[in-house]
């Protein structure tokens, strides 16, 4: 590779033009370990290494762009989370993230249970192994055949979204013969504090059936009069990316007055209830996440409280984590196309990938480190817009970072915390192939889910 200096964008000191940069890092070569997974370190030559196995041999055995998982890194926060915890709650991992048969398999060696919201994931989860009574089933608009796999499969709940959802699972039930256990998610109008597009608990949204006005309470009357369903629990989910436990006590506080009702009206107890998922991960060395047990903590001090102040036994609790657990343990690896100077404003780097793999920073304006991989630098920081290939002006991986001087084509970059969404959300835009998905332990890689071909795309046109 390369190693040639090239013209940077302004340096540290200079008038910058407005935009989401922070200053740059004292050494470009550091790696903050909240942003990185566990064993993402740089070697003696000052290349980037996972699991032992150097970034630049990964690039070369499995090529670029690839997504690049720690296994044992997600595995030790599959255990963080069930150890905080503990044998009375439930921790069901949310698909949505990432999803493969080798990470149900990771998911059941460790003890957590699984939550899906596609026929997709559900046939994921059900090929690979996962214990159907510990799947649940979300989605606002199942179809017939979703509901009908499930409850044939027997998962261990299906969360029901609306009324028609409710009449949809109740009949596939009574048909097959099936008494089949449900949750039903309410709206709590809570306002988190994250992206519009991610929010998900206040009323003017399509999740759910809201506390103000009746429905949700509804909903409980119609299932306890359903011989098909019994009424497991309540469950709740406020937003994505959320670090602030304040929405979490207005919601568990609503849900558990929710439970309240409930007693009052049909003297009975629910047994469950889910506050859902979305705590943050840092994407940044801006963002300080906070760790299970805190959460665990927070979590169940907040619903005890609620409960012992209504009168309630304490039901048992169920938490949702997704980006929380796969976000941090993978990065992703790209080759330098193309560096471009613009003169006074910035130099724009371009990738081998973009916002076919990384959809988040068009969709959300989502932020991201970057990290030279391939080699250590000592050049002076130049502030840099990482951008993919694609016909897009909007094409952005990284809107704003400090990268070494001399970066040069053919060298190696890593975007972490892409675990999460990143590939699940990835798209064959300008016909792009999807990505492959690496993963690396104690020395060995291993690809989990194979880069796309031009076969695979042609497969799919029979015009």
């Amino acid at each position: 590779m390369s190693r040639s200096a090239h013209p940077a964008g302004p340096r540290h000191g200079d008038v910058l033009p407005e935009g989401h940069y922070t200053p740059p890092p004292s050494d470009l070569n550091s790696l903050d370990p909240r942003v990185w997974a566990q064993t993402v370190e740089r070697t003696a030559e000052g290349a980037l290494s996972v699991g032992g196995m150097d970034v630049r041999r990964l690039a070369e055995e499995f090529g670029t762009p690839a997504y690049v998982m720690d296994e044992n890194d997600f595995r030790a926060r599959c255990r963080a989370w069930r150890e905080a915890f503990g044998p009375d709650a439930d921790v069901f991992y949310a698909g949505k993230a990432f999803l493969s048969r080798a990470v149900v398999r990771w998911l059941h060696e460790e003890g957590l249970n699984l939550d899906v919201c596609s026929g997709g994931e559900l046939a994921t989860a059900l090929a690979a192994g996962m214990p159907p009574e510990r799947i649940a089933l979300h989605g606002n608009n199942k179809s017939m055949d979703e509901i009908t796999r499930a409850v044939e499969a027997g998962v261990g709940r299906i969360v029901v979204d609306s009324f028609q959802d409710l009449a949809r699972v109740a009949h596939v039930a009574r048909r097959l013969g099936r008494r089949q256990p449900v949750q039903i998610r309410v709206t709590v109008g809570v306002e988190a504090h994250t992206h519009e597009f991610i929010a998900t608990a206040h009323e003017d949204q399509k999740f759910g059936l809201a506390l103000a006005g009746g429905q949700a309470a509804e909903a409980v009357r119609r299932v306890l009069g359903l011989e098909s369903l019994e009424l497991t629990g309540i469950h709740s989910h406020i937003g994505s990316q959320i670090f602030d436990m304040a929405g979490f006590e207005v919601s568990a506080r609503r849900v558990v007055g929710l439970l309240t009702e409930v007693r009052d009206e049909h003297g009975v107890e629910l047994p469950e209830i889910d506050l859902g998922g979305g705590l943050g991960i840092a994407y940044t060395s801006e963002d300080d996440p906070r760790e299970p047990h805190e959460i665990a903590k927070a979590l169940g001090d907040i619903v005890t409280r609620e409960c012992e102040a209504a009168g309630l036994a304490v039901p048992r609790l169920s938490v949702e984590p997704g980006r929380a657990i796969v976000g941090p343990t993978a990065f992703t690896l790209y080759e330098v196309g193309t560096v471009k100077e613009l003169e006074g404003l910035r130099t724009y780097v371009s990738v081998d990938g973009g916002m076919s793999d990384n959809i988040r920073t068009a969709l959300y304006d989502a932020e991201y480190s970057v990290t030279l991989a391939s080699r250590a630098s000592e050049a002076e920081p130049m502030l840099s817009r990482v951008v993919g290939k694609h016909c897009e002006s909007g094409d952005i991986v990284v809107r704003d970072a400090f990268l070494p001087a001399d970066l040069a084509p053919g060298d190696l970059l890593a975007v972490p915390a892409t675990g999460a969404y990143c590939r699940s959300m990835a798209s064959n835009y300008n016909h792009a192939l999807r990505p492959p998905v690496i993963a690396v332990r104690d020395g060995e890689a291993r690809t989990i889910v194979r880069r796309e071909t031009e076969e695979d795309l042609l497969r799919l046109d029979v015009g």
